[in-house]
């Protein structure tokens, strides 16, 4: 039996790629209309995430030229996730099942029918996987596979290699809701559901056209964001780290006592040192991490909203 699907695509200053991509996902939905594998109802709808440009008057036009698109329009820049997470917030009512996707059509498309076929197969959640990163340039690939090993070595439940192109159905969306985070870090949190899922492998496309939304600035922020939000081992971590160096002080202490007992004299100025330099700069850093999961503590006792949404276009 077809389902209701709702293409979910955030959106900051896309006006570059969004002619294309619009026509590339009207082609795709209208031909899985025309095989009865999605209802009439169906939608693609973009979030506009606060852009500067006229990616929101793009879509604005889309919407009313044909049924097919409907828009969101945030009422400021609230980030990726944020943006993605009103939009699937917004279509859980009317849609049956739900794929996001970015806008910059490096997310396969055709990738939708596979992830169609898991769900009429049972699977509630279905992850779209990067087949391989040889595009990727090789320190984006090193730092990618460093921060999944990292997450996995810290206890974070995460799909290796998924981004946010993901099939949810309505059962899905609904248990997401619950979550009522402020700190967004949907690849983390979606696995936590723990309803069925599987995976789907798709070969990532170069950007079509514009420039990426995630810098080496913006990327590290959003690693330490999905570490710090799902896993309190660096926490523990500092701990140890600190019973290890307390240890070894008390070895030192003894050392130095039975020499200063034996009336040898100690040279020890380096060692003081560099004893010195490391331990203040252990400290800083133990402090920083510690200061991050308060922070954390601190925006999630606000609850301020995550997003606030100024426009609804979806007829």
């Amino acid at each position: 039996m077809a389902k209701t699907l709702y293409v979910i695509v955030p959106c900051y200053n896309e006006e570059e790629v969004l002619k294309e991509t619009s026509k590339c996902l009207k082609q795709k939905c209208e031909k899985l209309i025309k095989d009865k594998k999605i209802t009439k109802k169906s939608k693609i709808m973009f979030v506009d995430d606060g852009s500067s440009d006229e990616t929101w008057n793009m879509i604005m036009n889309l919407c009313s030229e044909d049924s097919l698109f409907a828009g969101v329009k945030l009422s400021k820049n609230r980030g990726q996730q944020n943006a993605l997470l009103a939009g699937l917030m917004t279509a859980k009512e009317k849609a049956d099942i739900t794929i996001s996707m970015d806008a910059d059509l490096q997310d396969d498309i055709n990738v939708i029918d596979e992830m169609l076929e898991k769900n009429e197969m049972g699977y509630e959640i279905v992850y779209g996987v990067r087949s391989s990163r040889q595009k990727d340039t090789f320190f984006k690939r090193f730092t990618a596979k460093t921060f999944y090993r990292l997450l996995e070595f810290l206890g974070v439940d995460i799909v290796y290699n998924h981004a946010d192109c993901r099939l949810m159905s309505k059962k899905a969306l609904e248990a997401l809701a619950n979550y009522q985070e402020v700190n967004l870090f949907l690849r983390g949190l979606v696995p936590l559901i723990g309803y069925k899922s599987t995976i789907c492998y798709y070969e990532r496309h170069e950007r079509f056209a514009g420039k990426s939304k995630y810098p080496l600035k913006k990327m590290f922020s959003f690693a330490v964001d999905g570490i710090t939000s799902f896993s309190i081992k660096p926490l523990q971590m500092i701990m140890a780290l600190g019973i290890i160096i307390l240890l070894v002080s008390i070895i030192i202490m003894i050392y130095s006592l039975i020499v200063k007992v034996m009336g040898m004299v100690v040279p020890g100025w380096t060692f003081l040192t560099i004893s010195i330099w490391f331990l203040g700069g252990l400290q800083m850093v133990s402090i920083g991490i510690i200061g991050e999961y308060v922070g954390k503590i601190y925006y999630e006792t606000k609850k301020r909203p995550r997003y606030i949404i100024e426009e609804v276009i979806d007829e």
